[in-house]
């Protein structure tokens, strides 16, 4: 039997997200924090299912957020939230390139058009193009990551209003990496625009492994989001911990400064190298260029070093996480070593 000809044409053409595993002594291809939380709550009870509306959670994040909580919905992170976002609005579905793939892989899966508008040569919004966009293919949905992964800047302000002005469907502003911005980010603006929605995340600032992301924007949008989402769809270990670790604002705070002063470091030492061009970064990584940018790959994880090869969504580019300063001083000792 040909279990393929039972699959969806859309889900046959898709390939699977890989997110392997690569043994290293020195981890920084992922954007994960490398401060973590020594959380305290005891674990709930393993018998009862997990409180379906995460109340607790949902108003220990609206007060993060500067909202209400009929104005936030949590999910099992960001991922989960795109889907139902999809889910709901359906396409087209816009969004620039490149840009966090998950965009364009749960639209395709879903079955819905995608349309894919390439940045400027400085990585910002191509306003003629995105205008363009909007007028011809009208999308219901649109994704823009800022600061951007992988290319770490932060969109012109200026233009992302432009687009939530025009656009005739929705607009999610997704701000995983806001935290480690100079810019405040887009949660002021909810109430002038009620086709925007904000997507946040605690995966990168020290708590990947529970997997809890947030959507905030209106209660009315939000309502008929919620009507797709899955039951219970956030385990109750993950709310309880995610609920403590929103209290330790100061410890986040601190673990965030930290990484923000080593990601200057980083980039001062970058430039230092010859034939490396590093990219400004306003997120947990920088995104840099340089020669042979697979071979350097290799040779970095030869050495225990893993950062992430961009090269099929931008030629000659790497992408390093920002680590604790020994695991930054091993990569650039290793990607010196490499270069020679």
């Amino acid at each position: 039997m040909d279990i393929t000809r039972l699959v969806r044409p859309a889900v046959r053409r898709l390939k699977a997200y890989e997110a392997r595993e690569v043994p290293a002594r020195v981890k920084l291809d992922a954007n994960e924090s490398p401060y973590g939380f020594a959380l305290r709550s005891p674990l709930p009870a393993t018998n009862r299912y997990p409180d379906p509306e995460a109340r607790e959670l949902r108003k220990r994040a609206a007060r993060e957020f500067g909202v209400r909580r009929e104005n936030v919905l949590v999910g099992n992170g960001s991922d989960e939230l795109i889907y139902y976002l999809v889910t709901t609005f359906g396409g087209p579905v816009l969004y620039p390139t490149p840009t966090f793939v998950m965009y364009g892989a749960i639209a395709r899966a879903l079955g819905e058009e995608t349309v894919e508008m390439p940045l400027s040569e400085d990585f910002d919004l191509d306003e003629p193009a995105t205008r363009r966009a909007v007028r011809e293919r009208k999308p219901r949905l649109s994704f823009l990551s800022t600061p951007n992964n992988p290319t770490g800047n932060c969109f012109s302000a200026g233009r992302v209003l432009s687009l939530i002005e025009r656009a005739p469907g929705m607009v999610v502003v997704d701000e995983a990496y806001q935290p480690f911005s100079s810019e405040r980010g887009f949660l002021p603006l909810l109430r002038d625009y009620p086709n925007l929605l904000i997507l946040r995340t605690l995966s990168k600032v020290g708590l990947a492994a529970l997997r809890v992301g947030f959507l905030v924007g209106s209660a009315e949008a939000l309502e008929q989001v919620n009507k797709v989402r899955l039951p219970f769809n956030l385990s109750a270990p993950s709310q309880a911990l995610a609920v403590e670790a929103l209290g330790e604002k100061r410890a986040r705070r601190a673990a965030v400064r930290s990484i923000v002063r080593e990601r200057g470091r980083l980039m001062r030492e970058l430039r230092r190298v010859p034939g490396v061009t590093a990219y400004p970064s306003e997120a947990n990584f920088i995104l840099f260029r340089v020669p042979g940018a697979g071979r350097v790959h290799k040779g970095l994880l030869k050495r225990g070093v893993l950062v992430r090869n961009m090269e099929g969504a931008l030629p000659g580019c790497l992408r390093v996480t920002v680590g604790a300063p020994e695991e930054n001083g091993a990569f650039l000792d290793a990607l010196k070593e490499t270069l020679r």
